[in-house]
């Protein structure tokens, strides 16, 4: 189980590579709403997931070369926003949660609309 002091530098990360992210002038990373989801650090701060989810995505597999080809740079800048004596290699996960759960979402809306609609015709 993370720290708090592990989960704060997980925050932090995650709240600048947000920020970072909207800086990239790659144009393969703006492929609609981008949003990291959370990160994950290794206890000795060597290396860092970064779930990235992204509404409106055109093409996964360039999405993810944009995101390694400004790894560097991303880590740079990370280094200089948060004061850490290691700054992590920043490794890119697809989480897919958010549009799942939009996906959930339209099926759960979909199910009151149809159930209404029988509501309705029973009282005729």
């Amino acid at each position: 189980m993370p720290s708090n002091k592990l989960n704060r530098i997980n925050e932090d990360i995650r709240l600048s590579l947000s920020r970072l992210l909207g800086e990239v002038k790659d144009p393969r990373i703006h492929q609609g709403l981008v949003t990291v989801t959370r990160t994950e650090t290794t206890s000795d701060l060597k290396y860092c997931k970064v779930y990235v989810s992204v509404m409106g995505l055109e093409n996964e597999k360039d999405f993810i070369r944009g995101l390694k080809s400004a790894s560097g740079w991303l880590r740079r800048e990370l280094g200089q926003r948060v004061k850490l004596r290691n700054v992590p290699e920043l490794s890119f996960v697809m989480d897919k949660s958010i549009e799942y759960g939009a996906h959930i979402s339209s099926l759960l809306n979909e199910l009151h609309v149809s159930s209404d609609e029988s509501e309705e015709e029973s009282d005729e």
